[in-house]
């Protein structure tokens, strides 16, 4: 009795190690499986970016929904294969999942309009990795588009993640030639025509050997008149994201001119008037 006990011990630790050892090793096999196919699709996307029909934004898209894609098949293989090693049934795990998953149907709704409002983001093009996007409140740079989320980072460097669901508006600032508007102001005093002329010829200078200045930039005429300034407004068309350098550089150009030309660009001025608080009778006597 004691040597039948012993020896199914024996046989238990025996099974047990193999076991751990099979998962280690498919573990391991993971591992590298993994590392394999992130330089593959690696590669594979260095050539596509190489070709002048497919942008960068999209293959950069493209290429991070091949990795996502790529981690969840492999996850899932994984989760096979060592249901397999516990001798359980794949096809009655997955039997299962149906039936488990009509009981968590209401909850999962949710991810599942993600993933569709994600298949048809990508499908229609809507957006790409690198475009400047607005969505909702959020505004900033793509940086992944996924089946689930949509990571949008915020000029100020912070990291949004958006559900696709939440994505029901969306503007895209990436597509096509961008513009640069500049509004400055000269006092009332100054000439309207000299001063176009002098912000005509500083415009021009700056778009001289500027290759990122498609149009222009060009003085449209009197754009407002404030309290205490008449507005002028330039307008210039430039490559994609390349709109507020351009507007700065302008911006510049145009100070400088007036500078030199004497024409002021008005700012707010305060008058203190000082109450005379001397009494009736000594003001009387100094008359």
């Amino acid at each position: 009795m004691f040597s039948i006990d012993k020896f199914n011990w024996e046989g238990l630790l025996l099974n047990a190690g193999i076991t751990a050892l099979k998962v280690v090793l498919i573990f391991i096999a993971f591992m590298i499986v993994k590392r394999i196919g992130i330089k593959v699709i690696d590669r594979s996307f260095k050539k596509l970016m190489s070709r002048k029909d497919v942008t960068e934004g999209r293959a950069l898209t493209l290429h991070r929904l091949a990795e996502n894609i790529f981690s969840y098949v492999l996850i899932f293989i994984l989760a096979a294969t060592l249901f397999n090693i516990f001798g359980l049934s794949v096809a009655s795990l997955i039997a299962g999942a149906g039936i488990v998953g009509l009981a968590v149907g209401f909850g999962a709704q949710g991810l599942v309009s993600d993933v569709v409002t994600g298949f048809f983001l990508l499908l229609e093009k809507q957006i790409d990795v690198g475009d400047y996007v607005t969505v909702g409140s959020y505004d900033g740079i793509v940086e992944s588009v996924g089946l689930r989320t949509t990571q949008i980072r915020s000029f100020d460097g912070t990291l949004n993640y958006l559900p696709n669901r939440d994505i029901t508006s969306l503007s895209n600032h990436s597509r096509g030639n961008m513009r640069a508007l500049v509004d400055i102001g000269i006092s009332y005093a100054d000439d309207i025509d000299r001063a176009i002329e002098i912000m005509q010829t500083a415009c021009d200078k700056v778009a001289q050997g500027n290759p990122v200045i498609v149009e222009g930039p060009s003085v449209i005429g009197v754009q407002a008149f404030g309290s205490s300034e008449v507005v002028l407004r330039v307008i210039a068309k430039t490559k994609n994201m390349e709109q507020w350098a351009v507007e700065r550089e302008m911006r510049k150009a145009i100070k400088e001119a007036f500078d030199t030309n004497g024409i002021e660009i008005p700012f707010p001025h305060q008058v203190y008037i000082h109450k005379n608080e001397e009494s009736p009778e000594k003001l009387r006597d100094q008359a």
